[in-house]
């Protein structure tokens, strides 16, 4: 942990370390380390240790941050909240919304062991077996997610359900809008035929809103031992989130340039009817016709690849494969056109 990792140089070290000893004295007893763990596409993730304790420290990015994209106040407030229920979370200590400490807000919450498994290549050595128990798991704490009454963990104001999927469509389009750099083709097409499919209000749940494998840890024994990456968290219709979970799938088996995540590829891993059915049977809900949130998914997924594009091209990024991210913006939007075309899901 001796490279200074961006975002969180020595300087802000110091300024976090002089925050602390006045607003959380017992969290470190000695001078901090950090080091990155993930950043550049989404809100940057730090290690912080004195050498003994080890906490996660979360920020926004570095450079152009979207209106609620990266809201520090609600990734603590839902998995403080979330404590205690079925859904496992890190625990959450402290929640700093003052920029004049690191410049940005952050929180602080455990550091919980496990593998966020990203590819089919980190799957394969465990077998098919544990594969599938890994990948029923991860479906199974979905469901056990929209199962939370948000009233009774405290959450029952922490979005409006009423009008979600409209207000949804809103806010990706005005997010695109707010990235703009160039031409895409097929974005107003599909942004019209959302608009013209509109569904009415569905069931309310808690939305995690970019829920895949490798935004949950793994322990040895294959359990999900922490749901993490909760920056787009909200009330609203949770077949949002099992619908971005089958685009997530099924841009790894077409083998495109640009899979988020290519754990479905891997021997055992559930298939999308498979995934369909873990989830009726553990949620009850009525699967039967995803066409709009299919559709709404590659929208979504889109105009982020988009926003992450836009951030390299300012040179406001911590990472690589930019480029290639860029690349698979307008292939997103004509899967979704044609989700909605087809009619099938």
């Amino acid at each position: 942990m001796n490279d200074v990792p961006a975002g969180l140089d020595l300087d802000a070290l110091d300024a976090l370390d002089a925050y602390l000893q006045t607003s959380a004295p017992d969290l470190f007893s000695g001078p901090l380390r950090a080091r990155l763990i993930s950043g550049g596409r989404s809100n940057l993730t730090y290690e912080v240790t004195d050498g003994d304790r080890r906490l996660v420290l979360r920020r926004p990015p570095l450079g152009h941050v979207l209106a609620t994209a990266h809201d520090m106040a609600r990734e603590y407030r839902v998995i403080s909240a979330l404590a205690g229920t079925a859904v496992p979370v890190p625990r959450s200590h402290l929640l700093c919304e003052d920029d004049s400490v690191l410049g940005a807000p952050f929180y602080l919450m455990d550091l919980v062991v496990g593998t966020p498994y990203r590819t089919a290549e980190q799957l394969e050595p465990l077998g098919a077996e544990r594969t599938r128990v890994i990948s029923e798991r991860m479906v199974d704490t979905l469901a056990a997610l929209h199962a939370v009454d948000p009233a009774t963990v405290g959450l029952e104001d922490f979005g409006r359900p009423q009008g979600f999927l409209e207000r949804q469509v809103r806010r990706w389009t005005t997010q695109l809008e707010n990235s703009h750099s160039r031409d895409l083709d097929g974005a107003d097409e599909l942004h019209r035929l959302l608009v013209d499919n509109l569904p009415g209000d569905g069931e309310v749940g808690i939305v995690h809103g970019d829920y895949r494998l490798d935004n949950v840890l793994v322990d040895d024994d294959d359990k999900v031992v922490a749901v993490l990456d909760w920056e787009m968290a909200t009330l609203g219709d949770p077949l949002t989130d099992v619908a971005l979970l089958l685009v997530y799938q099924r841009l790894a088996r077409e083998n495109t340039e640009f899979p988020v995540s290519t754990v479905s590829r891997a021997p055992g891993f559930l298939g999308d009817d498979e995934l369909l059915a873990r989830y009726e049977a553990a949620g009850g809900r009525d699967l039967s016709d995803m066409a709009f949130h299919l559709a709404l998914a590659y929208y979504k997924l889109a105009v982020i690849l988009e926003g992450i594009y836009f951030r390299f091209r300012q040179g406001k990024t911590v990472g690589d494969g930019f480029e290639e991210l860029g690349r698979g913006v307008e292939p997103l939007l004509h899967a979704g056109i044609h989700a909605l075309t087809s009619r099938k899901s």
